[in-house]
């Protein structure tokens, strides 16, 4: 019986000191990971755009706590909770923004910060809307991923704490685990840094990259021409009394730029090219590069913004890679929300126990919906169930579409 009510695997994760190593490219482990991941975020249009898609249909999505039950205490619980997200430092939309860090490094720490709140202070850390003197928080700050020093773990490879390093000072900082909320796009063997949703787009990203670099220089060649230079007869630059000629007429060469400084002066007897293509090319790098846009969309389900690009694809198709789109970021949501109410909702209420005598459960944090319902296909819809007789009109149905509809409540 005693083996049973023990742990006796273990979940492999390969860590030495305090380092995680399961990623297999090098480049994307840890800090240089994160400085990787930066650069394909900061720098990629395709990457940007995609990115931006996704926090900003999250950020105007609606936000709201849920009573854990019917008691007083239960809906006390949940307004006080509401009451908290709306009465810190930050707003709760950028703490959203800050926290959606992890849909770029796979992982997010944000610190637990709390506050009693004893009405309008001067000190914005002692702040607050409210006087009936609850602990709230007081902000939900950002712990940045390129500060990172390690992880530490207990002997069953359970988180103990976040330790980082971070500017300006560069100290070392340990910070708790039941201190910070960890947030991941994708959990495997209970990784902290969680995975990246730029991990399968990073390979596409890469071959792009470098595409663009070539294709810049050749296009800056192919406008100035491909130098030629040709020594006079009888001079043999090849030689290796000549070495010094050889390197200045190297540096030469490989320095011609067209700009308004652009001029030439060359002894007798030496002789200039710049030969051209035309602008001709044996391979199309535009159609390239689109191809690895197009994977990079792919990886995150976000193709579909490439459809009217590319003057293809049909309504019926964007509409249903729309779909799959919002059911993605609807689990991103999910995600959020899941860790405030396993750790800093219940971690909250227990610090103000003694207010919500009889609680049956916890609130819960909730998110609304990041797509607008269609009102055609929901007014087909209904037309053909109440036609049917399978659903009859009532005040919550109608309740309901005036919410869809963003109409007035009705007034009774």
């Amino acid at each position: 019986m005693a083996d049973r009510m023990n742990e006796i695997g273990r979940s492999g994760i390969s860590r030495w000191g305090g380092h995680i190593h399961e990623e297999f490219l090098p480049e994307l482990r840890g800090t240089q990971g994160v400085r990787v991941y930066t650069e394909m975020a900061e720098n990629d249009d395709a990457i940007g755009a995609i990115l931006f898609a996704i926090k900003m249909l999250i950020r105007q999505a609606s936000w709201s706590v849920q009573a854990g039950g019917k008691e007083k205490a239960d809906i006390k619980a949940a307004e006080f909770v509401e009451s908290c997200l709306h009465d810190m430092t930050s707003t709760w939309t950028d703490t959203i923004s800050e926290i959606l860090s992890f849909l770029t490094y796979g992982w997010s720490v944000v610190e637990l910060c709390y506050k009693r709140r004893m009405g309008h202070k001067k000190d914005p850390r002692l702040d607050s809307k409210f006087d009936d003197g609850l602990i709230g928080w007081l902000k939900l700050p950002l712990r940045s991923q390129e500060s990172l020093y390690e992880w530490q773990f207990d002997e069953r490879d359970n988180l103990l704490a976040f330790v980082q390093m971070p500017a300006p000072n560069f100290e070392i900082i340990k910070i708790p685990a039941e201190k910070f909320l960890l947030f991941r796009a994708e959990s495997r063997k209970n990784n902290p840094e969680g995975r990246s949703i730029l991990r399968n787009a990073y390979r596409a990203w890469f071959f792009k990259k470098k595409l663009q670099e070539l294709e810049g220089i050749g296009v800056e060649r192919d406008l100035a021409g491909f130098p030629v230079l040709t020594a006079p007869e009888g001079v043999d630059v090849w030689s290796p009394s000549n070495a010094g000629l050889l390197k200045m007429c190297n540096e030469f060469v490989s320095n011609i730029r067209r700009d308004s400084m652009e001029g030439l002066t060359i002894p007798a007897g030496w002789k200039l090219e710049l030969l051209s293509t035309g602008g001709a090319r044996q391979f199309d790098t535009s159609a390239i590069i689109s191809r690895y846009d197009n994977r990079i969309a792919m990886t995150v389900l976000a193709d579909f913004l490439f459809l009217g690009h590319e003057a293809v694809g049909s309504f019926a198709l964007s509409s249903d890679k729309t779909r799959l789109f919002s059911m993605a970021i609807g689990a991103y949501l999910d995600i959020i929300c899941e860790t405030f109410n396993r750790k800093a909702i219940p971690q909250l209420i227990e610090l103000n126990q003694k207010s919500f005598a009889g609680l049956s459960d916890y609130p819960t944090l909730v998110h609304g919906d990041i797509e607008t319902q269609d009102l055609e296909q929901l007014g087909a819809y209904l037309k053909d169930m109440t036609g049917l007789g399978l659903i009859t009109p009532d005040d919550t149905l109608e309740e309901y579409l005036r919410e869809q509809a963003s109409l007035p409540t009705k007034i009774d």
